[in-house]
């Protein structure tokens, strides 16, 4: 089972005395349910003498994990290996998408042994970027070049039956020496995830990670450098059956001197807001006292309580409501929650089903450097006049309506695994409302309420994100005072004076500028009656003096 549904057993049975042993594996990748796991499983195996917990790892930080747990027995299984060159580049790289197609060419070219090659990016539009500029690069290759099997792309949204590519046979030699290869374009799931036959690998030296910002309240996406044990996995997939060459994007003194050690574990790095709602309901009451292996700081943790108390979760004493009790049932962020079960009040259950099972999934919309311009008209056709969330309304809808889903994905530009994993959230969260005994509601499509009783409903849940249009132009985030402007990825075609967002994108060097996206069109009248239904005095006062 996976680490999250064994949080939801703790909730109902906190010792988990249906086990008498438990197995965590890959801890080294420190995710906020392996944090939060540790931490519960160290207090259980205290007041349970027969339980016997097995934590695997493959970092070669295993101590941190023997000290956290007493001084447990450590047992290191020595992998075999093959030595690996490392070769770091003189100079930094402005471009590592340019550098990663050049050294791909160069190895081809130039480097005589057997062997596949391994590309390390950081996202799946990147790897799918050089694949295509590989195409290019290789239609130009002359007879007396081996074959580049180069179309292998490796990331999280591809389905497994797509990720087993990776395994196909590399193109055989030709007869007058030349070699065949294949080339692997992955983003760091090819780290620990796969073990991959190859003899080269090229490694940008960035990754994106969740940061979040407990300040201003933002969570976003930020690509940055990896660390020291990152770069040795990346490195080691070279070693499995034969000696390999690692090629750095990056210089030594980056190595040595700019990486860290260790990545931070994810729960120095989010929103903790599903965390203490979590360990609120276990009857954690203070969450200082909590034994977590590396604990958050307390302003990410005070912004949690916060969140939660004005979401209603939380009572004036820091106590689970019985709505904070329901929304922890839902595997989803409390403002996702606290939105599907006000929706019922709503009479839009079944629409805020859909948009919150495609607001859990990556981006569904895909656009192709080659199609961009058809990618965009193809999306217009699903646009909603009040914004984004309609329009992933639109798209779910439109979708379901197909029996040719793979085709109608593929002719639409949209992502595949997004729609069948936000079908399967879907039925999963139909389940969990199910078993509450939760009604599901829905206003007739063809009233005038219709649409806005949903765009109600998701003021309920994210009114704490939303942003004014001021006299400038630009928009102000309401609460943290920040100047955004509205992403350009938006189907709006107009600038309303209130808008919903549910994510904030840090500026880039590309256009330095802070951008809010999947937006929606709220009138202020509506956060008025949400916050004072609420109780939250301390931020409806500037709400009701801005409107």
């Amino acid at each position: 089972m996976t680490d999250g549904i064994l949080l939801r057993k703790a909730m109902m049975d906190p010792l988990l005395e249906q086990y008498g042993v438990i197995v965590l594996d890959e801890v080294h990748e420190r995710t906020l349910n392996t944090n939060i796991l540790m931490g519960l499983l160290r207090g259980v195996e205290k007041q349970r003498e027969d339980l016997k917990v097995v934590i695997i790892s493959a970092t070669l930080a295993a101590g941190k994990f023997q000290d956290y747990f007493d001084q447990a027995s450590l047992l290191t299984v020595p992998s075999h290996t093959h030595p690996v060159e490392i070769i770091y580049t003189q100079e930094p790289q402005t471009d590592y998408i340019k550098a990663a197609v050049r050294t791909v060419l160069q190895i081809h070219t130039s480097e005589k042994g057997e062997g596949d090659i391994l590309v390390f990016l950081t996202s799946q539009e990147e790897v799918e970027r050089v694949c295509k500029r590989l195409e290019c690069e290789v239609d130009s290759f002359g007879p007396e070049i081996g074959d580049l099997k180069i179309c292998i792309p490796l990331h999280p949204a591809l389905p497994p039956q797509q990720q087993q590519h990776i395994y196909e046979l590399a193109p055989s030699n030709k007869p007058n020496g030349a070699i065949g290869r294949k080339v692997i374009v992955s983003t760091n799931i090819a780290e620990t995830s796969f073990s991959i036959d190859v003899a080269f690998v090229i490694d940008c030296g960035f990754a994106k990670q969740k940061v979040c910002n407990p300040s201003i309240r933002v969570e976003s996406q930020v690509v940055s450098l990896i660390s020291k044990t990152s770069a040795q996995h990346r490195a080691a997939q070279a070693s499995h059956t034969r000696p390999g060459k690692c090629f750095h994007l990056y210089t030594e003194k980056v190595y040595k001197e700019e990486m860290m050690d260790i990545m931070d574990p994810e729960i120095l790095r989010s929103n903790l807001g599903t965390v203490v709602l979590f360990l609120k309901k276990l009857g954690v009451g203070d969450l200082t006292q909590f034994d977590f292996m590396d604990a958050p700081a307390p302003e990410t943790l005070t912004r949690a309580l916060e969140l939660l108390s004005y979401l209603g979760a939380l009572n004036d004493n820091g106590e689970v409501t019985k709505l904070g009790s329901m929304m922890a049932e839902f595997p989803l962020d409390p403002q996702l929650s606290k939105m599907l079960i006000a929706s019922i009040d709503h009479n839009c259950t079944k629409e805020i089903l859909i948009i919150t099972a495609m607001l859990t999934v990556p981006q569904c919309f895909v656009r192709p450097d080659e199609a961009m311009g058809a990618a965009d008209d193809t999306n217009k056709r699903f646009a909603h006049v009040h914004g984004d969330h309609l329009m992933l309304l639109n798209v779910f809808n439109n979708n379901n309506n197909t029996h040719e889903t793979f085709q109608w994905c593929q002719d639409n530009f949209v992502q595949y695994q997004s729609l069948k994993s936000a079908n399967n959230i879907h039925k999963q969260l139909s389940g969990i409302m199910d078993r509450l005994s939760m009604k599901r509601t829905s206003t007739d499509c063809s009233s005038k309420d219709y649409y806005v009783n949903i765009r109600k409903a998701l003021v309920t849940g994210f009114f704490m994100q939303v942003a004014h249009l001021e006299k400038s132009g630009q928009y102000l985030t309401v609460g943290d005072n920040q100047v955004v402007e509205i992403h350009p990825s938006t189907c709006l075609d107009h600038k309303p004076e209130w808008v919903l967002y549910n994510e904030f994108v840090l500026n880039t060097e590309k256009t330095n500028e802070n951008h809010i996206r999947t937006i929606t069109d709220i009138k202020p009248e509506w956060l008025v009656q949400t916050l004072l239904s609420f109780h939250v005095s301390v931020t409806s006062s500037f709400y009701m003096s801005q409107t």
